[in-house]
């Protein structure tokens, strides 16, 4: 067994894991906010309703993304510690800024959220989920100020084979970090787009039709609807800043082996390594070339420019292609979505069908881009400057091969149990609900927070 691939196979996992739950609570926690405030400003409890099922959505991926991102933390020492022998004066601050300026906001204030509903007066609480909506977005700042810089180094320079910072606002914002947290950001919010559709729509394909249903339906619909089209243009000027800086994971995000001048766009293909060549390869001529340098006859470089400093072709080419083929599924069902809604005010039960089964699509759409981005970084851990063979742990195989068994086995398993809770908090929000609303021996309705006025300390 080689430790080289092991290590890389565990951190893959691992990653891969931790990476579904802040995807879900960098945006989530900003619909969170916006249900909030429309409570506060109409006083419509459907809105209150909407949040009380989300914030425990939201509370349960945060559980679930720092427990896996300490797991993951842990790998640096155990399994690479050539990077942080040679980049660590680098990571490390950035990963600690990670920590101050954003874990402790959400961990601190997520509490107020779920408990503080009667507990602090509305400003507080509404205060409260302000900050953590800003924690949730200073974390991804962080992480992907880290992780682009390892694609686009700058502001350092090595001094006995080890980087040492020199120009800390050139680090934070090196050449790609600028398309790499728009493109993020965006994912994440198209991930909880389709989730709160998902959700919504199992919720009322179910008989629930509360107002509440109805409201995060439209709001996850409806953003899906102008965030998938966005993020297409997003995808392509980072595609285009990737041209510039990482040309070898464009050529195989491309399945391009050979440089050439009108470089066509291979739709379909079988890349094979041995013969560099597609088999069955569908395409369509020069349009690659127009699409990265906007001229039909534009060079593009090959696999053949970059000898053996260039990641494996076929898993970039595939990752690549899965991803856009969900964001056009996305794009699809979501503008089917709006337009249902806007002529009948509602959606019929196919399409809700459809949208119960995308629940989770936005997991799949961000692990294919991730695949894509940090693979195609290969054969380097921070590119152009340490390769990931000589950061690689000396730890046996064997015991590599054992932990890798024992991640997969707790993260297939954590998984299923989280798509499970998440429905289950969906079904019991419709009975809480109903509950809440049905009149008691006293009389009148019980309605949330009826002892305080939307907008009143």
């Amino acid at each position: 067994m080689d430790p080289l691939l092991l290590s890389r196979l565990q951190f893959a996992a691992n990653i891969s894991f931790h990476i579904l739950f802040p995807m879900i609570t960098i945006a989530l926690g900003w619909v969170l906010l916006f249900f909030k405030l429309r409570y506060n400003r109409t006083g419509d409890d459907k809105w209150m309703n909407a949040y009380r099922l989300w914030v425990k959505v939201f509370a349960l991926s945060f559980a679930l993304g720092v427990v896996s991102g300490i797991t993951m933390s842990f790998q640096f020492g155990t399994n690479w510690p050539g990077f942080m022998e040679t980049v660590g004066n680098i990571a490390g601050p950035l990963l600690a800024y990670e920590v101050l300026t954003a874990f402790f906001l959400e961990a601190t204030f997520l509490g107020i959220m779920l408990f503080g509903f009667k507990r602090v007066s509305n400003r507080v609480h509404t205060l409260a989920t302000v900050l953590v909506a800003v924690g949730t977005t200073l974390s991804a700042f962080w992480i992907l100020a880290l992780n682009s810089w390892m694609h686009t180094p700058a502001g350092f320079e090595m001094r006995d084979g080890v980087a040492h910072a020199t120009d800390w606002l050139a680090i934070v914002f090196n050449p790609s970090f600028v398309y790499r947290l728009t493109h993020t950001m965006i994912a994440s919010f198209l991930t909880v787009a389709f989730l709160i559709a998902g959700l919504s729509a199992y919720r009322w394909l179910r008989g629930d039709r509360t107002p509440a249903v109805a409201a995060a339906l439209k709001v996850g619909v409806y953003l899906a609807a102008v965030l998938t089209p966005t993020q297409v243009l997003v995808g392509d000027l980072h595609g285009l800043n990737t041209l510039e800086h990482q040309p070898a994971k464009i050529a195989a995000m491309e399945g391009l082996w050979e440089t050439q001048n009108g470089a066509p766009l291979v739709l379909f293909g079988l890349p094979d390594a041995e013969t560099q060549s597609n088999r069955f390869a569908v395409e369509i001529p020069k349009l690659a070339s127009l699409i990265l340098t906007h001229e039909l006859d534009g060079e593009v470089k090959g696999i053949d420019a970059f000898e053996d400093a260039h990641p494996p072709v076929a898993m970039v080419f595939w990752s690549f292609r899965i991803m856009v083929g969900i964001g056009l599924l996305m794009l699809l069902v979501s503008w089917l979505g709006a337009y249902a809604l806007k002529r009948r005010g509602e959606i019929g039960p196919r399409l809700g069908r459809v949208l119960v089964w995308m629940s989770f699509s936005g997991w799949v759409a961000v692990l294919s881009g991730w695949y894509t981005t940090e693979i195609g970084r290969q054969p380097y851990l921070v590119h152009g400057v340490l390769r990931t063979a000589d950061a690689v742990t000396s730890v046996p195989p064997l015991s590599i091969g054992i932990t890798l068994v024992a991640y997969l086995t707790t993260y297939v398993v954590l998984v299923g149990a989280y798509v499970s809770v998440v429905f289950y908090l969906a079904r019991q929000a419709g009975r809480s609900e109903t509950k809440r609303s049905e009149p008691t021996a006293l009389g009148p309705p019980v309605l949330p927070l009826a002892t305080r006025e939307p907008g009143r300390a």
